[in-house]
């Protein structure tokens, strides 16, 4: 089954770390991943001073800069990850470095036919 790890944290002020080469515990991290053939792919993703929010709002299309909701916490990144079941995702989420300073919300992704 395939799983979406979304990545949500606070981003670090003036620092968009989006040309920044991963540090060296997530690089290790997506090298096994990868390499036990779990990972499908994954990225991080610009600050949501880059966004915009489509829509449409009785039968108007509207477009708009930056993230529909404001929060503080945001969608840093995300991997795209196939596994047996839950748990491994779960195991594998879990050995993520990440998760020592922001979240991981593990969402399975519908079966396409």
């Amino acid at each position: 089954m395939r799983y979406m790890l979304l990545i949500c944290g606070t981003p670090v002020p003036g620092a968009d770390g989006c040309d920044d080469p991963l540090d060296e515990k997530t690089q290790a991290w997506v090298d096994e991943m990868t390499a036990r053939g779990v990972r499908l792919s994954g990225s991080r993703l610009r600050s949501t001073a880059t966004a915009t929010t489509v829509r449409h709002h009785d039968g108007e299309l509207l477009v708009s800069d930056g993230p529909f909701a404001e929060t503080k916490e945001q969608i840093l990144g995300y991997d795209l990850i196939e596994c047996a079941d839950l748990d491994e995702a779960i195991e594998v989420a879990s050995k993520h470095p990440v998760t020592k300073v922001a979240t991981i919300e593990i969402r399975p992704i519908w079966p396409t036919p």
